[in-house]
């Protein structure tokens, strides 16, 4: 991120679910606010969309994965989770439409420059604001996750919710680790889902996407946000039950395709982009 601005990943996930809305209709994953809360920015961005078809592999994975962790939301809320916290939560609309009410409770962790540019926009189309929702700014450089919501009235004896949806990759190792130490020992039990990818050198070259994912790489630095981590997967697992996470699910591209694109494989390769749920009850 530039200082005081916005992350521009944000901008483009949000471009991405927008245009998932209009060219494969919410296929994968239906969100009537998506295209609203893009603004003027949603134009531009289906027309990009159209004239670039190599990023639908990535506009589909971001479906996936936001689908991916609103279902384990919904089967969590069954198993007893009260609180849901949405890590980077750019214009994620979840708290905006969920049907949960007044039985779950939202915190938007976001930088202050990317909260404050989502509350303009929320302002902008009239979306309204949930009392159950409190926005949590917080800059990782100045204070910690657990200071921040402290801060919003994070009560850590309730079972939580977390998703954290196209961060990890941008993050330092060690800063990964703790936010994940964070989650797993809360008192009240958590969940969490996030999305990661292997290591460049392990992936395969199917449909060429080592030279897709090298030009993702390139725009995402270009925008001042590189990609710093990536994990082999039984490495992670590994780290995640040492962390104190009893149960891993983890899909891969293999599963993905299986569970969201049966009889429509070749757009995703063998390795690269994870999409992980890990709980401690």
């Amino acid at each position: 991120m530039q200082p005081k601005q916005p992350s521009r990943t944000a901008l483009g996930a949000a471009a991405h679910r927008a245009v998932h809305q209009v060219l494969e209709r919410g296929r994968i994953f239906a969100d009537p606010l998506a295209v609203r809360i893009l603004g003027v920015d949603a134009e531009a961005a289906i027309c990009d969309a159209e004239s670039d078809p190599s990023r639908r592999w990535l506009r589909l994975f971001i479906a996936v994965r936001t689908r991916f962790a609103e279902d384990a939301l919904t089967a969590a809320v069954a198993r007893g989770v009260r609180q849901l916290v949405v890590l980077g939560a750019g214009l994620d609309t979840y708290a905006y439409r969920t049907t949960f009410g007044e039985s779950l409770r939202i915190f938007e962790v976001d930088h202050p420059a990317t909260q404050a540019w989502k509350r303009q926009r929320l302002t902008e189309e009239a979306i309204p604001v949930p009392h159950t929702l409190t926005f949590a700014p917080v800059d990782f450089e100045r204070e910690t996750l657990a200071a921040g919501l402290a801060d919003a009235g994070f009560n850590p004896a309730q079972q939580t919710f977390f998703t954290w949806l196209g961060v990890v990759p941008y993050l330092t190792e060690p800063a990964i680790c703790s936010t994940l130490g964070f989650i797993a020992n809360l008192q009240g039990g958590a969940h969490v889902v996030f999305d990661y990818s292997n290591p460049p050198d392990s992936d395969s070259d199917q449909n060429g996407f080592s030279a897709i994912r090298e030009a993702l790489a390139a725009r995402v630095a270009y925008l001042g946000e590189t990609f710093i981590s990536h994990f082999e997967t039984d490495a992670l697992h590994a780290r995640l039950t040492a962390l104190g996470f009893c149960e891993v699910e983890d899909l891969g591209p293999v599963l993905i395709r299986e569970r969201f694109f049966a009889n429509r494989g070749g757009f995703l390769p063998d390795r690269g982009g994870h999409i992980l749920r890990a709980a401690t009850v």
